[in-house]
């Protein structure tokens, strides 16, 4: 296998990603360069396209145990299509924060009887998933416990051994849903109760789980979280980092040259400049927020995130600018205001007051024509899928692959006849130039891990992760995220005892009274 490195900068805004896509054909002639990737990374950061979720309503349930059991049923239920994986190592023997990224994206096909939501095809087949590769070429795989000779040869299931014994930090966007899935395809049926599943999680993964929607909203606070807007803000802040020669260290990254063989199964993926856009921007309020749009192509208003995050950041600086207006015009005034008699004084005072007011009904008001507007577009489907800009259940970001959809008249969610109107929006939904596939995401959302390492400075964070963000995987509709940390009243269920005797040739945790 013969690999050579190709010099590209992340700081260039143009660049190709190579993703090696992965199949039952080239299954086990891939695997020594998987494995290899995952023993050598800095870290791997993961991503999934799902069959389906089933009822939305119930995934922002109020408690999370609720929450847990919902995405329990779809994973028992549904099944991952395609799984995506970047592996990130840090070339210590390069300047900046360089990094080798291999991607390999791989096609799956579960073995087992498993429901696939309409909506779901539509939206995987517009950002060009193959069904007829994936039931010709599908790897195979079994959910739950390990059946017949599972735990030995060369399967999904013994490569998912391979990333836990690999022991790296593990990266996510939105990856509750993720790692749900992950556990019950890859790894043991599902335990009851999430305590439990926490438990287990925090023992298989020591290293530490990272979600970078978290990180996007609490550590780098950009204006919107959904993954490819985080992506192309991170990428351009780099871009502009590197080309105003900064101090301090930017995020450049190096891909592997395929030739042969090899090169016949790279999909190769553009990343293409970020266009400066004159003019108004009209842009939709409501993809700006969440990454999607109900009415789809149909819809007048741009989906251009390029142009989005223009808007935002002229916003920021308009705001930013009226402040520092406001601060200095305050300053004279207090100058002024030494030598005036103290009712004149008071009546100045009175006027700021009444300033600041107007602005803060500004501000409602235009909180509330956003979310009017926001109601007017997407109808009945923004009240299941989207609670408000820190906290929704985005199609192109959760994880799962699956569009925003109106739920069903079903629990399964996955069989009832949608509503004409959210049949229309999946179907004709953008496709945002077509990146959106488990690999690529994959990579977006390691990009998005290192630069925020890169960007806090932070030698042990640029290495491990960013501390701050630690086993902290993002809620939906929550101002706290769910901490991935073995709790003393839960235990581990007997399912992950078996399998961490697997990994680790050794039985290294006790279930004592666990769930089966």
């Amino acid at each position: 296998m013969k690999l050579g490195i190709s010099h590209g900068k992340s700081g260039e805004m143009s660049q190709v990603v190579p993703v090696i896509d992965v199949q039952n054909d080239n299954f086990k002639e891939l695997w020594p360069s998987m494995v290899l990737a995952f023993k050598t990374s800095s870290f791997i950061a993961l991503d999934t396209e799902l069959s389906g979720l089933g009822a939305r309503k119930a995934l922002l349930a109020e408690s999370v145990e609720d929450r847990y059991k919902a995405i329990c049923h779809a994973a028992r239920t549904r099944s991952v299509l395609s799984l995506g994986m970047a592996c990130y190592k840090k070339l210590s023997d390069k300047a900046d924060s360089t990094y080798l990224v291999q991607v390999y994206n791989l096609t799956l096909l579960c073995s087992e009887e498993y429901i696939i939501e309409p909506q779901s095809v539509q939206f995987l087949v517009q950002h060009g998933f193959d069904f007829n590769k994936q039931y010709a070429q599908g790897v195979p795989y079994n959910k739950g416990n390990d059946k017949g000779g599972d735990a030995h040869g060369v399967n999904m299931r013994t490569l998912f051994v391979e990333l836990l014994r690999a022991n790296k930090p593990l990266v996510v966007h939105n990856g509750l849903i993720d790692m749900v899935f992950l556990y019950q395809c890859f790894y043991a049926h599902l335990p009851e109760r999430l305590g439990t599943f926490i438990a287990d999680l925090s023992q298989m993964f020591p290293a530490g789980i990272y979600d970078t929607k978290y990180a996007t909203e609490y550590e780098l606070r950009f204006t919107a979280s959904y993954l490819e807007y985080a992506y192309k803000k991170c990428k351009l802040d780099n871009a502009r980092s590197i080309e105003a020669g900064k101090d301090g260290p930017c995020l450049l990254l190096e891909f592997c040259n395929y030739t042969g063989r090899l090169q016949s199964y790279v999909d190769y993926r553009p990343c293409l400049d970020s266009q400066s856009h004159d003019g108004t921007l009209n842009i939709c309020i409501q993809f700006s927020a969440y990454g999607w749009c109900a009415n789809g192509s149909q819809c007048p208003m741009s989906h251009d995130t390029d142009l989005i995050i223009q808007q935002d950041e002229k916003t920021k600086e308009d705001k930013k600018k009226k402040r520092k207006r406001r601060k200095k015009q305050k300053a004279a005034r207090e100058v002024e205001e030494d030598g005036l008699p103290g009712e004149k004084r008071a009546h100045l005072e009175d006027m700021d007051q009444e300033q600041e007011d107007r602005d803060a009904v500004v501000t409602t008001c235009e909180t509330t024509a956003t979310a009017s507007v926001h109601q007017q577009t997407s109808g009945e489907v923004t009240k299941v899928t989207c609670v408000n800009d820190s906290g929704s259940i985005e199609g192109t970001e959760n994880g799962s692959g699956v569009p925003p959809a109106q739920d069903s008249a079903t629990d399964d969610g996955g069989n009832a006849q949608q509503t004409s109107k959210g049949f229309t929006g999946a179907r004709e939904r953008k496709m945002e130039g077509g990146t959106h596939r488990a690999g690529f995401d994959a990579f977006m959302t390691g990009y998005i891990f290192a630069f925020a390492s890169v960007l806090k400075s932070d030698e042990s964070a640029a290495q491990a992760g960013l501390c701050g963000c630690v086993n902290k995987l993002y809620l939906s509709g929550k101002s706290v995220p769910l901490h991935v940390v073995k709790s003393t009243f839960s235990k581990s269920s007997k399912a992950h005892v078996h399998k961490m005797e697997q990994v680790w040739g050794k039985s290294t945790v006790k279930a004592d009274g666990a769930d089966a």
